[in-house]
């Protein structure tokens, strides 16, 4: 799966409305990672994501238009973790990722950090398994 096409991102209001109010989160620096898993139904097993960077931050378009295509083309590489964890267990999973740094970091700690968000991901969905409700 090397590839991010349109049906892995999450446009709609009402699904990004959704994934805040209902979905778990935790910080993993440079990123705030919301991620919500829900049953796949009559839909294939996807992985959608879900960019925000701050105007806050970065007050040029240029700069925030740039750690978004670095976090895209890290999560296109990192991503086959998490499909394997959704098509084990038919699920699919919606993550949001909101950089929080101040700085643009080089491709090479972007993806490391977007790896280390992604374990994360799968080792807390593990965890509510385990979890008796």
């Amino acid at each position: 799966m090397e590839d991010f096409p349109k049906y892995e991102r999450i446009c709609k209001e009402s699904e990004i409305q959704s994934l805040f109010k209902k979905g778990t989160g935790f910080s993993s620096y440079p990123f705030r990672v919301v991620f919500l898993v829900h049953p796949v139904g009559d839909h294939p097993v996807t992985c959608r994501l879900l960019l925000s960077v701050s105007k806050k931050r970065f007050h040029h378009a240029i700069k925030r238009n740039r750690v978004k295509r670095l976090i895209r083309e890290c999560w296109r590489k990192n991503k086959s973790k998490l499909y394997e964890i959704c098509n084990r267990d038919t699920i699919s999973v919606d993550v949001a990722l909101v950089y929080n740094a101040t700085v643009i970091h080089t491709y090479e700690t972007m993806f490391d950090k977007t790896s280390k968000a992604i374990n994360e991901v799968i080792k807390r969905y593990e965890t509510t398994l385990q979890t008796p409700h």
